[in-house]
């Protein structure tokens, strides 16, 4: 029995510690200037638009020749576009069409990307820019990229290289060759068709132009447009292969309807 009591102190003893521990600890983690992690803000946008429907009839009606000519059962199952295969509708989707005539076919392609970063440090719209700085630097657009073959560069560089001392300057190619080659600043109008960064499109934008040959037959030229808004990328594709080898796509239109389509998309956005 004489025990007990020093039993019972011992234990009144031990909750005393643990009651005055835990004080402790509370009070050094409420204390002014202890370290703390706030959480970066979410991205503005948190669901996509549904692709195969976020381009008007009418433009679809333009940025495809050849359509006005068909049925209205055919017009109309071309306008339905297909759906890009994706495990996550509310991070990435996408959307392409076809349409052939006699003398070219064209083909639009549109792509959603909605960016979330993972940490909690960083906020969307930073993880979403650093997205959209990789895909600028892989068009050779930003100032330490290595230039591509094809002639695309940085907004104002040359497309021409200098011609050593000494040196014979070889003649640009003209006809189909051309094609090949990396669009020239408009002639006349002061209009710079080369791959270059667009202003007052989205947060940030810009515009590739690339061409491509398939054997000795069939020249085919894609114009994207790549820009983000907040949290989310958006890319437009737009390709025509003329059916004539003497022909060759028209890189002025391929980019005015490109970036025209990427304005409404941005638009539309906005809602």
């Amino acid at each position: 029995m004489a025990y007990v009591p020093g039993v019972a102190l011992l234990a009144a003893l031990a909750v005393g510690c643990s009651a005055d521990a835990g004080a402790d600890a509370s009070d050094a983690d409420s204390k002014p200037g202890g370290p703390t992690v706030t959480a970066a803000p979410p991205g503005k946008y948190r669901t996509l638009p549904a692709p195969c429907r976020a381009v008007p009839a009418n433009t679809l009606k333009d940025l495809l020749p050849g359509t006005a000519e068909l049925s209205a059962d055919q017009r109309e199952k071309v306008f339905e576009g297909t759906a890009s295969v994706t495990y996550d509708t509310d991070r990435k989707v996408g959307c392409t069409w076809k349409a052939e005539t006699p003398d070219a076919s064209r083909n639009l392609a549109i792509d959603f990307e909605r960016v979330v970063s993972y940490d909690r440090a960083v906020s969307d719209d930073d993880r979403a820019r650093d997205v959209y700085a990789r895909k600028e630097t892989a068009a050779g657009l930003s100032p330490s990229a290595t230039p591509r073959e094809d002639g695309g560069k940085g907004a104002g560089a040359s497309t021409k290289a200098a011609t050593p001392v000494g040196a014979t300057a070889t003649a640009s190619p003209t006809g189909p060759e051309a094609s090949d080659a990396a669009p020239e600043t408009g002639s006349g109008s002061g209009d710079d068709l080369r791959p270059r960064v667009l202003d007052g499109l989205g947060d940030a934008a810009f515009l590739d132009d690339r061409p491509s040959r398939e054997g000795t037959t069939a020249h085919s030229r894609t114009v994207s447009v790549v820009f983000r808004t907040s949290n989310v990328i958006v890319t437009v594709e737009y390709t025509e292969q003329p059916a004539l080898v003497t022909e060759a796509p028209d890189s002025r239109e391929l980019q005015e309807k490109a970036q025209a389509l990427a304005r409404k998309l941005a638009e539309r956005l906005s809602e």
